[in-house]
């Protein structure tokens, strides 16, 4: 006998959108995608890439900056792409599209500055598939705004060159 369908509820949903959506990024390192949507209805969407006219990571290699933390260890950053997030918020603005009281679909935990973002345009949750290695300033920051953030998995999102390094 076939096993019996179940239907996906929404955060499931708009999470299986943003893994399509992410399939259009240009940046290997973060492949992420992101879908914001109201009331259940998709209002944007949005990818790891270079800004319209400028050149990819795919095409051109990344553009890798060294980051020195707080504590004196060191990261390494794309800053080729606008994160995925950015994207999705940009398209909004270009098309007068309010995202007041919208829940953000995303492939992990915000940055600090897409936190900052998410929360100066007034979106009200936030769905994460993994969690982001370098979160506490997000997480702080969601917690004071009210932001609900919800981690559908409790693993820590894995790409080349995350862990900060003394």
């Amino acid at each position: 006998m076939a096993e019996a369908y179940i239907r996906p509820d929404w955060d499931a949903y708009f999470m299986e959108v943003c893994r399509s959506v992410a399939k259009r990024a240009t940046c290997e390192r973060g492949r992420s995608g992101c879908v914001i949507a109201r009331e259940n209805r998709i209002l944007v969407t949005g990818y790891v890439g270079s800004p319209p006219g400028l050149p990819h990571c795919d095409d051109a290699g990344h553009q890798l900056k060294r980051m020195i933390h707080e504590d004196g260890s060191v990261s390494w950053h794309c800053v080729r792409t606008v994160h995925a997030e950015q994207n999705a918020i940009c398209q909004a603005a270009k098309n007068g599209i309010a995202l007041d009281g919208a829940t953000l679909y995303c492939k992990m935990t915000p940055c600090r500055t897409c936190a900052m973002l998410v929360i100066s345009c007034g979106i009200r949750r936030v769905v994460c598939e993994k969690r982001y290695h370098d979160s506490a300033d997000s997480l702080a920051a969601f917690a004071v705004a009210g932001v609900e953030l919800v981690h559908l998995s409790g693993e820590v999102q894995q790409y080349e060159n995350m862990q900060a390094q003394r």
